[in-house]
Order: structure tokens, then sequence, then C-alpha cells
């Protein structure tokens, strides 16, 4: 039998009620997009109160503004990234099932899908407030990563979006029909890479420290596009590093790529993820390199 760390035994739901014969649960999956905004947004206000850390000691905005944005923002979130899974992911499923497109509750939401919508949503705000389009990214960027963080361990909890079948001591047997089937011998455990928890690490936890220390004691604010710029070249890397060991979308793969390769030749190439990681990573250089021209 292949040697794993059983999957803990959580329930996604934290609780249901019913209510009018109708059930009502609260998910960690929800829970952590409510946690993670309001964190971020708390950040965001810190930042903001303090006008030393801005370009002429400006703040980007105030925080009754932010306050406004945060709608623009959730909306963004929701929006973009339930559009992105359905339209990057499965779109064949969804056009034969329009109605599970509303499901969130459900799971099934795009990081680069919700980012993009949050950018748009950022875009025009600041265009019809006349607001720093650089610094208010800065700010937004600040108060991204514990979302992120939140969210992928949603995700482990969910026994969603695990990793390739792996024998590292830390691989976790995730439970399902669908995680089980990695080809291993009758009778044996599949193990996989817990790779929601290397994005949680990486992609939440260590862009929060270093984005933090950038803003509070390098002076990064101060350079529009810096803080933004890191936060873009780190996730996008993260991401395109942790695709090696994540399991691609069923939909991607095939008796003649079993990889899940989303472009490839001869048995190389890279996955979806990584596809759409890589002009993050183009664009995060492109704004570090931007902000060089600042004076601090």
């Amino acid at each position: 039998m292949q040697a794993g760390i059983p999957f803990p035994n959580i329930s996604p739901e934290i609780f249901s009620i019913t209510l009018f014969g109708m059930e009502f649960a609260l998910r960690w999956y929800a829970l952590s997009y409510i946690v993670g905004i309001v964190i971020g947004w708390k950040l965001a206000t810190h930042a903001l109160r303090r006008p030393a850390l801005w370009p002429q000691d400006r703040p980007a905005m105030t925080p009754a503004q932010l306050e406004d944005l945060l709608t623009w923002i959730v909306i963004g979130i929701i929006l973009g990234g339930r559009l992105g899974y359905v339209l990057i992911y499965q779109p064949g499923y969804y056009l034969q099932n329009p109605g599970q497109i509303l499901h969130l509750w459900e799971g099934g939401m795009a990081f680069h899908g919700g980012l993009t919508g949050v950018i748009l949503a950022v875009f025009i705000y600041c265009r019809r407030q006349a607001l720093p389009l650089w610094s208010t990214a800065d700010m937004m960027a600040l108060g991204t990563p514990p979302a992120l963080f939140l969210v992928r361990i949603a995700n482990f909890i969910n026994a969603e979006l695990w990793g390739r079948p792996t024998d590292v001591p830390w691989a976790v047997i995730f439970p399902g029909a669908a995680a089980q089937d990695c080809g291993q011998p009758l009778g044996e455990l599949c193990a996989r890479h817990p790779s929601q928890l290397y994005e949680a690490l990486l992609e939440g936890a260590l862009l929060t420290v270093v984005l933090v220390w950038l803003a509070y004691r390098r002076g990064a604010l101060k350079r529009p596009g810096l803080v933004f710029g890191t936060f873009f070249a780190g996730y996008g890397l993260s991401r395109f590093l942790v695709e090696f060991v994540r399991q691609p979308d069923a939909q991607f793969i095939s008796p003649g790529n079993p990889l899940g390769l989303a472009l490839h030749l001869n048995g190389y190439g890279l996955t979806m993820g990584q596809l759409l990681s890589l002009p993050m990573v183009v664009i995060g250089a492109y704004a570090i390199w931007r902000s060089r021209a600042a004076r601090p």
C-alpha cells in the first residue's frame, strides 16, 4: 500500500440551517473569500492612513473611497472568477448545464478570471474618480495575498485541486474516486502532492511577508508599480512552479497527453495554469522596471 498522510476529516460546511424548508450552509470556501477581503481591506486602510508611505506623502485614495471601491472589487471577483472558470476550464460542461453557472457555493472560481475582473473594476473606478492607477494597483496588491492563502486552505479542505501522484513523505491520500484514480495497482491507495498547501505558502504567506516588508521597510509604495509588479511576478512564478506537481483539469488529459498539457509538442509543453501565469511574470517585470524611474 502506498504510504501517505490520511486526509483530515474536515467537513466543507461549517454549519447549516433549515429555513422555510430550504437548507442554507456556510462553507469554508465562502468564508475564505469573506475573511480574505476583510483582511485585505484592513491592510489597505492601514497603509492609506500613513501618508509617509506614499509618493509626495499623498495616499492613493481616502479610506472612504476604498470602501466604495470594495463593492466594485467584490463584483469583479465574483463575476470574473466564475466566468473565468466556466470559459477556461469547463466550457463544454457549462454549455450543456447553464443553470450550474450560478452555483457558486459548489466551488469553481478561476484566480486569473477573478484577477481580470478586479483589474477592470479598479481601472474603471480610478478613471471615474481621477485616482492614480499605479498607486491604487500597489494598494490592491498589498491586500491580496492573505485572501489567496485562505482560499487555498479552503481548496484543501474541499479536497479539490490536488496534485499529481507522488511518494514524498508528506503526500496526502485525498478522498474520492477521481483522486484515487492514478493508475496504481489494485488495492493500493493513491497519495498526491498537497498542491493547495504549496500555493497557500508561496502565493499567500510568502508574498504577504515580502510585500509588507517592501511597503513598510523599503519604501516601495513611493515607487508606483513596484508592489504591484512584485505581486504579479511573484504569483506568476509561484503558480508556474506549482503547476509541475498540480494535477491538471480532466478535460486536458488524454491518452496522447497524460500530463494534461494545454500546449504540448512531443510530450513537452505547458499546462493551462502555466500559460496564464507567464503573462503575469512579464507584466510584473515591466511594472518593476517602470517603477525604477520613480524618485523615492
